[in-house]
């Protein structure tokens, strides 16, 4: 106990502050979108908050092992991570939600594994990398990283795209603060952006829909355009200070599309006005900073890339939903981290807290 105590006292405060309270709005605006469904506390906030807990019980349990422990049990979490992914596509176990086949769903309990794999997905490339560092001066080095890192990229993409760019945006993160030359990181990225439109035919027609009407506005006849359109009404109607708790239309009426999830920034903008909209961005934006400091002046290159991937993580993730809402970024799947609906999305966002805890307790002052 008195070792946990140090740690804690030790730790980043603001990190926790911040995370705490975007779950705090997130399950705020859930209650106010769910109320006329039951007199009582609906299932969303119910789970929400049990998720809440157990996030930070987990964050607790991390900060307390340190990111140094997972290190000798690389090759377990690498081959059950895998077969995590790999269950998705077994019959009657994997299911489908809105396109995306993601989900396990184990009869009293479903969950996305993609969810919580980021975070042994980040641990495994901070070790890997942290190892290898010296070599990836050159391409061989370089490449042996993206091979180290593929099998859960396309295994995520092929069946969640959203998510597969989510992991891209970690690896990317990680291998920019892992120390690689500028030439090397500028040459691939050329690479890369010469290939971006090929990628466009290997996409499933939904996710082409999505960006064909992100690429068209105007015609509300597209999918998606619509539920951006009503985002926008919601963000907009929502005015200075917002229409106060309960009394939200455009998601309480139905006209808001997944409210309590791929769209519950704009339900909780329209619900605490544009002052609160601006507060929540600029908690992420202090969540982040911190994280990268956390990162600048880590005890070691394994806890500095640890920092790094989740810092991308919350990044990427704050960064699309909250664009997406208002027209900005084509409409996907992913969740605004501590705030969007879903125990597992909320209990991996806390793991990455647990772990951005660990690192900021041992680093070097």
């Amino acid at each position: 106990m008195n070792k946990f105590s140090h740690l804690v006292k030790r730790c980043d405060h603001k990190i926790f502050a911040s995370s705490v309270s975007l779950s705090l709005i997130g399950i705020f605006t859930l209650t106010a979108i769910t109320y006329d469904k039951t007199p009582f506390l609906s299932r969303e906030v119910i789970i929400q908050s049990a998720a809440l807990v157990i996030g930070i019980t987990f964050a607790c349990v991390i900060l307390m092992l340190g990111y140094r422990y997972f290190t000798d049990l690389e090759k377990v979490i690498y081959i059950s991570s895998i077969m995590l992914l790999l269950l998705v596509y077994i019959p009657g176990l994997g299911t489908s939600v809105n396109g995306a086949r993601s989900w396990i769903d184990l009869g009293f309990i479903s969950f996305q594994p993609s969810e919580i794999v980021k975070i042994s997905f980040i641990l495994l490339m901070a070790s890997y990398l942290s190892r290898s560092a010296s070599s990836l001066s050159d391409n061989i080095g370089i490449l042996s990283a993206a091979l180290y890192g593929l099998p859960f990229i396309l295994l995520v993409s092929r069946e969640d795209f959203g998510s597969g760019c989510i992991y891209c945006a970690i690896w990317l993160f990680m291998i920019f603060c892992s120390g690689l030359k500028l030439k090397i990181i500028g040459r691939f990225a050329l690479v890369f952006t010469m290939m971006l439109p090929m990628f466009y035919f290997f996409l499933a027609d939904y996710q082409k829909e999505r960006i064909d009407a992100f690429l068209d506005p105007a015609d509300l006849d597209l999918p998606g355009n619509y539920q951006v359109w009503n985002s926008k009404v919601a963000i907009g109607s929502g005015g200075l200070f917002g229409k106060g708790w309960m009394n939200g239309t455009q998601s309480s009426l139905g006209f808001l599309p997944v409210p309590q999830s791929d769209f519950i920034f704009a339900a909780s903008v329209e619900i605490i006005g544009f002052c609160g909209g601006l507060v929540i961005i600029l908690l992420f934006a202090l969540l982040i900073y911190r994280a990268l400091m956390i990162t600048r002046y880590a005890k070691d290159l394994q806890g500095a890339l640890t920092g790094a991937g989740i810092a991308g993580m919350f990044f990427f993730q704050s960064f699309e939903n909250i664009a997406m809402t208002m027209g900005l970024m084509p409409v996907t799947g992913i969740t605004l981290p501590f705030m969007s609906y879903g125990g597992t999305s909320m209990v991996s966002a806390w793991m990455g807290v647990g772990l951005l805890l660990s690192v900021s307790c041992r680093q070097r002052l």
